[in-house]
């Protein structure tokens, strides 16, 4: 076939060699891919050697289609030729009859590639050489083939053209790039984060020019617009103080009778590459603004609760002072706000850190925050500090009962230093903004703290916590709790902190208090407070059912209404014992003081009134590991008595802590020669162990515990006061069955389920409560 047969293609670019593109082979080379030129130059060189032949053949197969040669192909010599005695003899071609090739293209059409025995059999039917039908089926596939090339050259051709065209436009639209939002011509590149902030309040400041000219124009019957404001950039330079200071390009001021509005910065384009980024600048430094406000603002915002003394937000005067920066309150949502205000043994710089790290800040608050993660980091903040500092993140908030389900909440962090050692860190859902995977059933408007450093490494931290939530997922008994505030509210954070920060002050120091037995090392003791921690973290993730162990809920037939029973499956973890693992929790309300309770739990000596561990015997303190002044924040090691001598003895851990949000007692049967290696500074990871407990809280304000119905009694007025009495939670967690493939039985449920009722009417028996 000749080699003009293909025309060549016009590309986007004309350093790209012609002569690459003669041969149907190297059509897939006609894209548009200005990088690859050298690449492709070399495979035209190569392959142009080759155009030559593939012009020979060509040529060949035009005749083949119904032409051949008689006896023989077209490559068949002379013998004479081969020994050079002789010139070449003219080769006699034969022409095929219409009959004959109208056969061959029959069986062409059924069989391409027929075998020898069709071979011979079509050659004797028509009257041919077994190599000439060998020969023209070979010619016809080569001639199908290069029709199909022919074929797919052409669309490639017109899919060229296509991307030509699309490179073209696309040329064209980036030299004219156009902002989205405003319609002017974009900025390419970002911006810091400095620009960003003083680009915000530019925006914030135009805004509230507007509103002025709308008031003027109500007051003086006549609409009031300012001078047009021309797009100018900001100028940004450096201030005295090391700070960024802005240069505005244009000011404009508006004469209102015999005042003058101050001087309004003109706003520059955003670029559309960082809308989100601004987006979620723009909520933090308005959620920044909200919080230092409710922090330092008293009446008539946040007005005393005469009963407890603890401070309630007036909504009321929340609305007229604040517009809500992630929209209006869902319906069927319920508020909830608290503000506390307390001394800390730590100072503002620690603090910032610890709440800005997500490992850290879990640790802290180790049984409030079930689990959290920091998805994306905005901005690490300035000049080598976490000022500016701007963070997503989601958290499980909890609290430890199973009538209350886990808060999942995702929301923006950020931090801002506001003078020489005052800090702020605040949160606010993004909800309004980053659509959500699932249903949100909690939102967290503006809270966090604002801590102001004080001698001696002490701060003073301004705790603000305002929520909305569904109501309608929280038991009756909890209701009054979460709706005053005091569940999750800021006087729990607080008093989570201030113990948390007493604990670590009392580790760091090079004194051993009284109270703890100077046998243990200083390397054991934190061996078995590490072993006590995660003890404490698995009663939690058990009470809860957050994410942190893969929970199977029980609905047993058999079980009472408010007791939640779980399964899972502990395969390859060193700190459990192998095999299928039960927890059941449930809550009650106790008409005792949360004070007198957790003493009762907590004393080794009436631990046989309620512990069938026990052996109906006292226990004895082994080891004792202070972990704050009250005498209730300590680690312990229990041994329980042994009733004759083929009892062995048994150890139990247990870790108590009390503060003014409410206290635990949580414990779990340990291994004796374990404990050894712990306590003498070994690895506690190994140490396998179930924990169970009790979780209390003093039950809300005007609640009376639940009556017939099973709702709660509010205090209705009639004269009676308060009962002051507390919400237990009653957790266990027991090894079923040592093998992870085996089954769970109804009879195993039931032995959980009657441990909790008769551990509850033990305690209820032991205090005098009525059942």
């Amino acid at each position: 076939m000749p080699t003009g047969v293909f025309s060549q293609p016009r590309l986007v670019s004309s350093s790209i060699p012609k002569n690459m593109f003669n041969s149907p082979g190297l059509s897939l080379a006609l894209q548009p891919d200005i990088d690859n030129q050298g690449d492709e130059t070399r495979l035209g060189e190569n392959f142009e050697g080759s155009i030559g032949r593939r012009s020979r053949e060509e040529e060949h197969e035009s005749r083949s289609g119904s032409d051949n040669m008689d006896g023989g192909s077209g490559d068949d010599h002379d013998p004479t030729t081969a020994a050079g005695d002789k010139p070449p003899r003219k080769k006699r071609y034969h022409r095929h009859t219409p009959q004959q090739i109208q056969e061959l293209e029959a069986l062409f059409k059924e069989c391409p590639h027929p075998d020898e025995k069709q071979r011979l059999e079509l050659s004797k039917r028509l009257c041919l050489e077994t190599r000439q039908v060998k020969f023209w089926f070979q010619n016809r596939r080569t001639q199908m083939k290069t029709q199909l090339e022919r074929h797919e050259n052409s669309l490639l051709r017109q899919e060229n053209d296509k991307l030509r065209a699309e490179n073209m436009s696309i040329r064209d639209a980036m030299r004219n790039p156009i902002c989205t939002n405003c319609g002017g011509p974009a900025i390419i590149g970002d911006m810091s984060l400095e620009e960003q902030h003083l680009r915000i309040e530019n925006a914030r400041l135009k805004d509230e020019l507007d509103r002025v000219c709308a008031l003027a124009g109500k007051f003086l019957g006549r609409p009031i617009t300012g001078p047009p404001l021309p797009n100018s950039s900001l100028e940004l330079g450096v201030g005295t103080n090391g700070t960024f200071g802005t240069t505005m390009a244009t000011t404009t001021t508006l004469p209102l009778g015999h005042d003058a509005l101050p001087t309004m910065v003109v706003p520059s384009n955003r670029p559309a590459t960082t809308l989100d980024r601004s987006m979620f600048l723009e909520l933090a430094l308005a959620a920044m603004d909200e919080l230092v406000k409710m922090a330092q603002t008293d009446e008539p915002l946040w007005i005393k609760n005469i009963e407890g003394g603890r401070e309630m937000l007036n909504h009321d005067e929340y609305l007229r002072t604040f517009t809500p920066c992630i929209g209006l309150k869902p319906n069927g949502f319920v508020t909830e706000a608290s503000r506390e205000t307390g001394v800390v043994i730590i100072n503002s710089l620690a603090l910032v850190e610890t709440l800005m790290d997500s490992n850290r800040w879990a640790e802290m608050f180790h049984c409030m925050i079930a689990r959290t993660s920091t998805t994306d980091v905005i901005s690490n903040g300035m000049g080598g500090t976490r000022n500016g500092a701007l963070q997503l993140m989601n958290a499980e908030l909890q609290i430890l009962s199973p009538l209350v389900p886990v808060r999942e909440v995702s929301f923006l962090r950020f931090c801002k230093q506001h003078a020489e050692g005052v800090w702020a860190v605040v949160d606010v859902s993004i909800d309004t903004i980053k659509e959500s995977t699932t249903f949100v059933t909690c939102r967290r408007l503006p809270s966090g703290c604002v801590v102001q450093d004080m001698p001696n490494g002490y701060s003073k931290v301004i705790w603000v916590e305002h929520a909305e939530y569904d109501e309608s997922q929280v038991h009756q008994l909890y209701r009054p709790l979460l709706s005053s505030g005091v569940g999750f509210g800021a006087q729990r954070w607080v008093a989570t902190l201030q113990r948390q920060c007493e604990c670590l002050a009392i580790l760091m120091s090079s004194t051993v208090p009284t109270r703890d037995h100077t046998a243990i090392t200083a390397s054991g003791r934190r061996s078995m407070l590490k072993l006590a921690q995660r003890m404490t973290d698995n009663f939690c993730a058990g009470v809860c059912a957050s994410t942190v162990h893969k929970w199977n809920k029980l609905n047993a037939g058999n079980v009472d209404e408010d007791v939640r029973v779980m399964t899972r499956k502990s395969i390859d973890d060193p700190g459990e014992p192998p095999g299928i693992v039960l927890s059941a929790s449930t809550s009650v309300w106790l008409p005792v003081s949360p004070q007198r309770l957790f003493d009762f739990l907590r004393d080794e000596r009436l631990r046989s009134e309620w512990d069938i561990l026990s052996n109906g015997g006292p226990m004895q303190e082994m080891a004792h590991i202070a972990k704050g002044q009250d005498h209730g924040n300590c680690v312990s090691l229990l041994r329980a008595s042994a009733m004759n001598a083929n009892q062995s003895s048994m150890l139990i851990l247990q870790e108590t802590c009390i503060d003014a949000a409410g206290s635990l007692v949580v414990y779990a049967p340990v291994d004796i020669p374990a404990m050894h290696v712990v306590m003498n500074g070994g690895d506690s990871a190994y140490v396998a162990l179930l924990p169970s407990g009790f979780a209390i809280v003093p039950d809300g304000p005007g609640s009376h515990g639940p009556i017939s119905n099973g709702h709660v009694n509010g205090n209705t007025g009639g004269g009676s006061s308060s009962v002051g009495g507390s919400l237990l939670t009653v957790a266990f967690q027991i090894l079923v069955n040592s093998l992870p493939t085996a089954k769970l039985t109804v009879e195993s449920v039931e032995t959980v389920n009657n441990l909790i009722s008769c551990t509850v009417q033990k305690i209820k028996a032991a205090l005098q409560c009525e059942s």
